[in-house]
């Protein structure tokens, strides 16, 4: 599949093979004033990207500032440290920051960008199949408190994404699986048809198929931004995107957000859990679950996560939804799966904790 742009009200995504080939181009059209360029890249990004980034980037002063990625370094403390860097090297607004990443840096990144000089120009380069389809759609970004993950924000739109596909293969098919789950996701809350080609191409996505991949990524970017352009600050409708995401935060936090449980493992565990509450409560019909279910079976999505499943586990990870976004008027949002492509309303269904509770002790 040749690289495909698409284009959101505010920036363009591209994406595919040697995708990383427009960036020059790219910053020329949306940053014309820029002499100055951040590239804030994961040191775990193998260094022929690097080399290649810095290739493009030879007409401007190159600053390279490496991280390593970990929910630990989406802090305050962190975005103050980068803001005082550029500070001290005297970045202007005109000048250029780019996140080379998975979602980890993108939110650090963006909301660093928001906050410089009340916003700087940012350009984002996902690196992980999680970021290439979920956080870099919608202009999200933030870092964690210690009472819970994305609590402190803003909404800041890059100039443009760049979804290079070639930074996938160097990943473990433990990063491809959590990024699935998002994929998978966009199906199961809004498109049937996406749903039945995951369930026959599953195998060759996570196989890295490059039409396979490509398709994918389009489909599910332009299934978010059906909802983040209708609804940019979260207010409705893009609520329904969180769908398996209350019971994954808490698991994440009681996790300590180590690397036990990634995001992408814990979507997976949450909708999981929410299907099957959906077909307890009977908002979707047996024969919904099953196939979900059977999806799930057939792709051994859950075969190394069973231990985060158990019922104790659970409960005690209820505690922590009281801090999370989803909660309103001390009970907990949730959204329930109706059938493949369809939910509830977001803010319809609440929960106090103890409610909650007992759903999971009649269920597992």
């Amino acid at each position: 599949m040749k690289i495909s742009r698409l284009k959101t009200k505010n920036y363009s995504i591209i994406i595919g093979k040697n995708s990383l080939s427009t960036l020059n181009s790219e910053i020329r059209n949306h940053c014309p004033k820029c002499r100055k360029v951040a590239v804030i890249i994961d040191k775990k990004i193998p260094k022929k990207f690097l080399i290649n980034i810095k290739k493009k980037l030879k007409k401007y002063k190159i600053f390279v500032f490496f991280l390593s990625s970990s929910e630990k370094i989406k802090s305050l403390n962190q975005a103050n440290l980068f803001v005082e860097k550029l500070l001290k090297l005297n970045f202007n607004r005109s000048d250029l920051i780019i996140g080379v990443g998975g979602g980890i840096i993108g939110d650090l990144v963006g909301f660093v960008s928001s906050v410089y000089k009340r916003g700087i120009n940012f350009i984002n380069l996902p690196s992980t199949l999680l970021s290439q389809v979920d956080s870099c759609v919608g202009g999200k970004t933030g870092v964690n408190s210690k009472y819970g993950k994305n609590l402190i924000g803003s909404f800041y739109n890059p100039k443009v994404v760049i979804s290079e596909t070639e930074f996938l293969k160097s990943l473990p098919k433990r990063e491809i699986i959590c990024g699935y789950a998002e994929i998978l996701k966009h199906a199961i809350i809004h498109d049937k048809s996406f749903f039945k080609f995951l369930k026959k191409n599953t195998n060759n996505l996570l196989s890295l198929d490059n039409n396979i991949l490509s398709k994918s990524i389009n489909k599910s970017c332009k299934i978010k931004l059906n909802f983040t352009e209708k609804d940019f600050k979260e207010s409705g409708l893009r609520m329904k995107l969180n769908f398996g995401h209350t019971f994954a935060h808490a698991l994440e936090i009681q996790n300590k957000y180590s690397n036990n449980l990634n995001h992408g493992e814990a979507v997976l565990i949450g909708m999981f859990i929410a299907v099957k509450i959906s077909k307890f409560q009977k908002f979707c019909s047996k024969n919904t679950y099953k196939e979900i279910y059977n999806l799930y079976t057939k792709n051994s999505l859950l075969n190394k996560l069973k231990k985060f499943l158990k019922k104790n586990d659970i409960l005690r990870s209820i505690k922590f939804m009281k801090n999370d976004k989803k909660k309103d008027d001390e009970k907990i949002s949730f959204i329930f799966l109706k059938s493949i492509g369809k939910t509830t309303m977001p803010g319809k269904y609440k929960y106090k904790v103890n409610q909650v509770e007992n759903l999971v002790k009649r269920l597992f």
